[in-house]
């Protein structure tokens, strides 16, 4: 256990922190954790590329980080994950502009979307929260071993306790489409990539970590309807009375504390929630990872499918 908790902030557990020198990317950096993680880690030094589909709203998030303040290195740069072409361009782009990545935090995602399908006809939860990331951390992975603090976080969440992995259909091409479960396979699998990750890099020092930022009320659910926000809320609130909203400082420092904390240095390839390494739990509603979404040959099962899918090897 670590010494934060569900109530640390992002400046809570960067406070300690020289992040001088370190390079982090992050994806969705234009709001919500994204944003937040992009301020709290400049705020201590670390030069940033915020990722994101719109060069307004980019441009808005780093004078957002400019205003708290001004000396702090902020980029942007283009990268739509719901289209491969855009992926690959971005990573052509990132090292040509780029000497390294110290950090890549993988925090960009959709929820409970209706129905539809990315640019290159993936499930739109699927094929963004997971396929997108997965060829965007390949292409980058030169940068990152360029690194000197070899760290990659994949936003995943409590909501990997609705599925598994659907390895024979998971554009739900056969399958009834479920908007939660949708989400929850693409959960599961950013933690099984996390998996796959650390048993492929860690020996070049890189290391991976899946994180759970815990319930907070950002765009994320901007696809929710009220009568579905409802329903979530009553689900979740049966399952766990002590439950409560994170602000945005709270919900994106797990984040922080998975890239950067002395404690969980050599160890990746496992799931955090509240600033701390998650138990294996089967059955608990209140937290803790699911065998399923750790077990390594469900993970490397998905790595070979990602691949076909992405038209792409990934090795190390």
């Amino acid at each position: 256990m670590s010494k934060f908790g569900a109530q640390s902030t992002t400046d809570d557990v960067l406070a300690e922190k020289d992040l001088t020198g370190r390079t982090v990317f992050i994806t969705g950096g234009n709001s919500g954790l994204g944003l937040e993680t992009g301020r709290a880690m400049s705020a201590r030094g670390a030069h940033v590329i915020l990722a994101g589909r719109d060069h307004g709203k980019l441009a808005e998030a780093m004078r957002i980080i400019r205003s708290d303040h001004s000396d702090g290195e902020v980029e942007k740069i283009i990268c739509d994950l719901g289209s491969l072409k855009s992926v690959l361009n971005c990573g052509t782009e990132a090292r040509n502009r780029f000497d390294k990545i110290d950090l890549l935090i993988n925090n960009a995602g959709v929820m409970a979307c209706p129905k539809s399908t990315t640019a290159d006809g993936f499930e739109t939860q699927f094929g963004t929260n997971h396929l997108g990331h997965f060829l965007l951390t390949k292409e980058l992975m030169p940068l990152i071993e360029k690194g000197t603090a070899k760290r990659i976080v994949n936003l995943s969440s409590r909501g990997h306790h609705f599925a598994p992995v659907s390895l024979g259909d998971p554009n739900f091409e056969t399958t009834s489409y479920d908007p939660w479960v949708a989400y929850g396979q693409s959960k599961t699998a950013n933690i099984l990539f996390t998996v796959g990750l650390e048993q492929r890099f860690s020996d070049k020092g890189i290391h991976a970590y899946a994180v759970h930022p815990g319930g907070i009320q950002t765009n994320l659910g901007r696809h929710m309807t009220e009568e579905q926000t409802a329903a979530l809320i009553s689900r979740v609130s049966a399952s766990d009375p002590d439950f409560a909203w994170k602000t945005i400082p709270q919900g994106a420092a797990t984040q922080c504390w998975a890239a950067t904390d002395n404690q969980v240095e050599g160890t990746g390839g496992v799931y955090c929630e509240d600033c701390h390494v998650a138990e294996v739990d089967d059955n608990s509603a209140k937290g803790g990872v699911r065998s399923y979404a750790i077990d390594q040959d469900n993970a490397n099962r998905l790595w070979a499918m990602s691949e076909s899918l992405v038209g792409d090897r990934f090795t190390a």
